[in-house]
C-alpha cells in the first residue's frame, strides 16, 4: 500500500515544510449546525460542502452500515475541494466477520474507493473485540489483497493486542511490513470521572475501554479522541497529542485525528479547543483556524 500525499494548499496548511493534519468529526451532518457554526448553510444537503469550508477530513461511519452508490460519492465528491481527505470504514460485514467474507462485496466497496481516490485519505478497518490474535493470518491475507494505492488504517479492541507482549508485537510488525496504520483510539477522558448524563451513560456502554499505546506503523497515523461533557478533563487528555502530533508531521508523517463528544452536536468546538491549543503551542507550524466563536461554557487549554 502507498501513502498518498495530498496536495498542500494554504487551506489546509500553513507551514510548507510540514505536512497537512488532517482533521475531522464522525458526521458532516447535524441538525443544530445550522444554528451554530454552519450558518451560511440554508439547507442539510448543502452540510458536507460547508464542513469541508472548515474541516479536511471526515471519519465516515455510513459505509461500515451500507455502501453508497458512486453516483453518491461522485456527489460528495464534487462538494469538497482538492486537499479533502475522506476517510470511509470498511463494511462490517468483512470487518466483523473474522475477515471471512464475500469477495463481491469487498470489489464492490474498493470499486467506490476508487471512484474518490483522489479524495480518499484511507479507508478504516474497524474490527470487534472477538478479533483476536489467533485472526491475524486472517488480517495478513486482507491486507495482502487489497490494492497498492489504497491507504488503510486498522483498529483492533481485543486487550491482548494492548499488553506489550507477544500479540501486540506481531500486530504492529504486520502493519509495518504492509505499510499500514494502526488506530489509536483514545476514550480516556469520556471515562473519565462520573456518569453526568444518560447520553453518557449510554455512550460510555458503546465506546471501548482500551489502553492508548501510541505507535505510527504507518506514515498516516489516526487518532479517534472521545471527550466527555467535562471541559477540564477533556483538556488534560488533549495535551499530550498536541505534542505527539507535532512530533509526528517533524518525522514527515501525515496525521489524522478525530474529534467525538457523547452528543457530536458538541465536536466541533473539541476541535477548536485542539487547534487553539496547537497553535498557541507551535506558532510557527499553525493549524487552519476554525472559525467556530467560543461555545459557552468551553474550557480553553491554556
Amino acid at each position: 500500500m502507498t501513502n498518498q500525499q495530498f496536495p498542500h494548499s494554504n487551506n489546509n496548511q500553513s507551514t510548507p515544510e510540514l505536512p497537512t493534519v488532517f482533521m475531522g468529526l464522525p458526521m458532516w451532518q447535524h441538525p443544530s449546525w445550522p444554528n451554530t457554526w454552519l450558518t451560511n448553510c440554508s439547507s442539510a444537503k448543502h452540510q458536507l460542502e460547508y464542513y469541508a469550508k472548515a474541516f479536511n477530513s471526515i471519519e465516515g461511519n455510513t459505509s461500515f452500515y451500507a455502501l453508497p452508490s458512486n453516483e453518491t460519492l461522485e456527489k460528495w465528491q464534487a462538494m469538497v475541494p482538492a486537499h479533502f481527505a475522506f476517510t470511509f470504514k470498511i463494511h462490517k460485514d468483512i470487518s466483523h466477520n473474522k475477515l471471512q467474507f464475500n469477495e463481491t462485496l469487498l470489489a464492490t466497496q474498493l470499486q467506490g474507493f476508487e471512484t474518490v481516490k483522489a479524495n480518499l485519505g484511507q479507508a478504516i478497518l474497524q474490527l470487534p473485540a472477538q478479533f483476536s490474535p489467533t485472526d491475524l493470518p486472517a488480517l495478513e491475507r486482507f491486507l495482502k489483497r487489497l490494492p497498492s494505492w489504497l491507504d488503510i488504517a486498522v483498529e483492533v479492541r481485543h486487550l491482548a493486542f494492548f499488553e506489550k507482549g507477544d500479540a501486540e508485537i506481531a500486530f504492529n510488525q504486520l502493519l509495518m511490513e504492509q505499510s499500514a496504520n494502526r488506530v489509536i483510539m483514545d476514550t480516556r477522558a469520556l471515562f473519565t470521572g462520573p456518569d453526568t448524563s444518560t447520553l453518557v451513560t449510554e455512550v460510555r456502554g458503546k465506546k471501548p475501554r482500551v489502553p492508548v499505546n501510541v505507535i505510527a506503523t504507518g506514515n498516516k497515523p489516526m487518532v479517534r479522541f472521545v471527550g466527555n461533557d467535562n471541559n477540564e478533563d477533556n483538556v488534560a487528555c488533549l495535551m499530550p497529542w498536541i505534542k505527539k502530533i507535532h512530533a509526528w508531521r517533524c518525522e514527515g508523517k501525515q496525521p489524522f485525528m478525530f474529534f467525538h463528544r457523547p452528543d457530536n452536536k458538541d465536536a466541533p468546538w473539541l476541535a477548536h479547543q485542539f487547534i487553539n491549543a496547537y497553535n498557541a503551542s507551535y506558532p510557527q507550524a499553525k493549524l487552519p483556524q476554525l472559525s467556530l466563536g467560543e461555545k459557552p461554557n468551553q474550557a480553553s487549554l491554556f
